[in-house]
């Protein structure tokens, strides 16, 4: 099958992972963990991200490969603003290994994200990004997207989801 979406880059390509990719995406994950010192949270393994990518369909995962090689990946699913009415598009994981940052990759990625937002009807495009990690806020900002200072993330995860629960 050939999914593979060309760009403006000569030889860089976007293409929509397949289940044959979850080693790939793995790697590319702990890739990821280390460069922002946290592979001590991850706890996914090959077989929870081929159920729930490829199985439950949870999220969808794009390779970004350059010369046929894989420089990133882009880890998105859709959620819903009650404010616009509309899905939107959440950005979970948007990597590219570090030799390979500030040749354009990035923003094609992010212009093939906003271009799927537009097809799919989305009103917004998110994602977060760790406060410490300046050159990409100033990479973001200089794209036009904006810090959403006056929110703050909340997350309930293993025992306090299971504690919660159990209040039910």
């Amino acid at each position: 099958m050939n999914n593979k979406i060309n760009t403006k880059i000569d030889d860089y390509k976007l293409r929509f992972a397949e289940e044959k990719d979850v080693s790939l995406l793995y790697n590319l994950i702990m890739e990821l963990a280390a460069y922002e010192s946290l592979e001590h949270q991850v706890k996914a393994t090959e077989e929870i991200l081929k159920e729930s990518i490829f199985q439950r369909k949870a999220a969808e995962a794009i390779i970004l490969e350059y010369q046929d090689n894989a420089i990133g990946y882009i880890i998105l699913f859709e959620n819903f603003s009650t404010f616009t009415g509309l899905p939107g598009i959440y950005i979970e994981d948007l990597y590219i290994k570090p030799e390979m940052r500030g040749k354009g990759f990035g923003k094609v990625a992010l212009s093939f994200i906003a271009n799927l937002a537009l097809e799919r009807n989305c009103g917004r495009v998110e994602w977060s990004c760790l406060n410490w990690n300046i050159p990409s806020i100033k990479f973001y900002k200089g794209l036009g997207a904006k810090p959403m200072d006056e929110w703050t993330i909340y997350r309930l995860a293993g025992e306090e989801i299971k504690n919660l629960a159990d209040n039910s």
